[in-house]
């Protein structure tokens, strides 16, 4: 006999333990021995609305990637070397154990611990087929099934779960996108009929908003509404969103060629379309599986496919370079003042971590094109500052003190551009050993600021000119050198990076790109320079046969030349420091007020 059990009487877990416990009475109600919590939404982006923080809310583990797998009788949570030490902090080690998401990937902890016969649920909603299929071979080579459960189940047992965000959408002026909507759609359109596609769904949140010249407000640090899209090959275009976010002046500005429905209705929306859409586009990296499965069940074939959007979002309009470069003198002053007040105050020793970074988004938001912080800042002071993803909290931050290094990482989302840029600053006297590792990340820093290449290099290609200095003593950092950047989009986007791992998407003029090598030594402090760079075409030299490119850096804030050891330094890496010095003074200078620009000029001294 069953009991129907009214929201409002249904308890509140309030204790990991108490939620753990509830989960596993979920899965036992829905026949299954596992189940996967990922950090994630329905549209697999980098941040997530309160209403998806489902694995926040069972293990208090905050950081941006993650997955917890709950058996019958044990847990685990996987997380990145970002947040190895943070995941020990803020998670129950007696209910939980710690693994790796890269060294000791799930699909390894599953084939070792899920048991024959057992089923392992998941939310289809939440997972891409790709991310599946890593973990099907496992299940499959431990004799379990992985069964998809429509309603999930953490769901089920968060009673005072957020609502779904419904904030109101903003059209993108093209004085700022460069191109109109339209222009965009044709030229994807055009795209999709040379592939062989009759249409193609998005799920990627930045794509469709870069793609209708819309921004939205549904989810933190990033201007992005929830949405789905389905673009035909003749331009025309199916926007599902939901409808209070929709004003009359937005549906003028979408035109009739696109269709505004209902979020929900997607499934609904394909299996009513022309007999004459057969094969639809997706790509199964950023869309989930329960959108794929919509796209089998509408009896059309799904082709995956790279999303189509990215490689033209990435290579930014003349028009939105100029901003991005206007965006970045905004910022500069802005991080220019933080960094003269931090000069003063931060020997005092009374200053925290969250002292500091509420101060220095006080700065950015005196200008009127700031829209709000790009991803939640990180400041850590001396050992904090080796945890790479660090995020201080008003309870625990740490005080900043005379001797000690402080590493600020922040970013602004700005009308006309999205910036993301790291200094470290010695508080009082650094040691020398402080000096020599900030002036070797530095050194690789300029190495890829000044690098020449022709077209068709990847960033991967190029990673070991930022790692040099650092490998020939010994010393290395483990994350990625450089990672894409939207314009007023995401702060992290593809499909180019610099790192390590392969990457065959070549560079290309417009593209924006990060440079910030670093050094960590744990327990003691932390490093590193981060700059925007874009990239740009090289004058080339007489005889040459290819295309050349460069990198123009376009974050202007000055490096801490207390920690350079300029003997270290060649000719052409004084060279370099010296110019672009030069240009942060020439571009900010006017903008900032008599002491803080006298500073300026003093610590953007040459060196010789």
């Amino acid at each position: 006999m069953s009991i129907n059990i009214s929201q409002a009487d249904k308890p509140i877990f309030e204790t990991a333990s108490q939620r753990l416990v509830a989960l596993r009475r979920a899965m036992s109600n829905a026949h299954v021995q596992g189940y996967l919590i990922p950090h994630g939404d329905e549209h697999q982006g980098e941040f997530i609305a309160p209403y998806a923080e489902r694995l926040k809310w069972l293990t208090g583990f905050t950081g941006s990637a993650g997955i917890a797998i709950v058996l019958d009788d044990q847990a685990v949570i996987f997380v990145d070397g970002r947040y190895t030490l943070q995941v020990k902090d803020q998670v129950d080690g007696g209910l939980y154990e710690f693994a790796h998401l890269i060294d000791e990937p799930p699909g390894k902890w599953l084939e070792q611990n899920l048991s024959k016969d057992s089923k392992l649920g998941f939310d289809p909603h939440l997972h891409t087929p790709a991310g599946l299929t890593a973990l099907a071979s496992a299940v499959e080579k431990s004799g379990a099934e992985l069964m998809p459960i429509a309603k999930n189940l953490i769901d089920e047992i968060w009673v005072d779960q957020p609502s779904h965000p419904a904030a109101p959408v903003s059209i993108y002026p093209e004085t700022m996108a460069g191109r109109s909507s339209g222009e965009k759609r044709s030229q994807i359109a055009k795209v999709l009929k040379s592939e062989g596609m009759d249409a193609f769904l998005f799920s990627a949140l930045d794509s469709i908003a870069w793609l209708f010249n819309i921004r939205g407000a549904d989810v933190a640090y990033s201007p992005l509404s929830y949405a789905y899209a389905l673009l035909f090959a003749d331009g025309a275009a199916l926007l599902f969103i939901k409808k209070n976010n929709i004003s009359k002046k937005l549906s003028a500005h979408l035109s009739d060629e696109v269709t505004i429905l209902p979020y929900q209705d997607v499934g609904e929306a394909l299996q009513g379309l022309s007999s004459k859409v057969k094969v639809i586009g997706v790509d199964q990296t950023t869309a989930s599986s329960w959108v794929v499965d919509l796209i089998t069940q509408a009896k059309r074939l799904p082709k995956h496919s790279a999303d189509p959007c990215t490689a033209q979002k990435a290579c930014k309009h003349p028009v939105e370079l100029e901003g991005v470069r206007q965006a970045h003198i905004r910022d500069g002053v802005a991080l220019t003042r933080f960094l003269a007040w931090l000069a003063l105050e931060g020997p005092k020793g009374r200053l925290s971590e969250t002292d500091a970074a509420e101060r220095l988004e006080s700065f950015r938001a005196e200008n009127s094109l700031f829209l709000g912080p790009s991803f939640p800042t990180i400041a850590g002071a001396g050992a904090n500052g080796a945890v790479v993803h660090y995020h201080a909290l008003p309870d625990t931050a740490s005080i900043i003190k005379p001797d000690m290094l402080f590493l600020v990482d922040s970013g602004g989302q700005y009308l006309d551009g999205t910036t993301d840029v790291t200094r470290t600053v010695a508080i009082g006297v650094p040691t020398s050993e402080q000096k020599r590792r900030f002036t070797l990340v530095l050194k690789g820093h300029i190495a890829l600021a000044r690098a020449r290449f022709v077209a068709g290099i990847s960033g991967s290609q190029l990673d070991t000119l930022a790692r040099m200095p650092l490998w020939e003593e010994g010393l290395d950092f483990d994350h990625g050198t450089g990672h894409g950047v939207g314009t007023y989009l995401g702060v992290h986007e593809g499909p180019q990076s610099i790192s390590k791992r392969a990457n065959n998407v070549a560079l290309k003029p417009n593209m924006v790109i990060s440079n910030e090598p670093g050094y960590y030594k744990s327990g003691e402090y932390g490093i590193r320079i981060e700059n925007l760079v874009a990239v740009v075409e090289a004058k080339a030299p007489y005889g040459s046969e290819r295309q050349l490119l460069e990198f123009e850096t376009v974050t202007l804030a000055p490096i801490d030349l207390n920690l350079v050891d300029s003997n270290m330094l060649t000719t052409k890496e004084k060279a370099w420091l010296n110019t672009y010095h030069f240009k942060v003074r020439e571009s900010l200078c006017s903008f900032l007020d008599l002491d803080t620009r006298s500073w300026l000029e003093t610590v953007t001294r040459k060196v010789s």
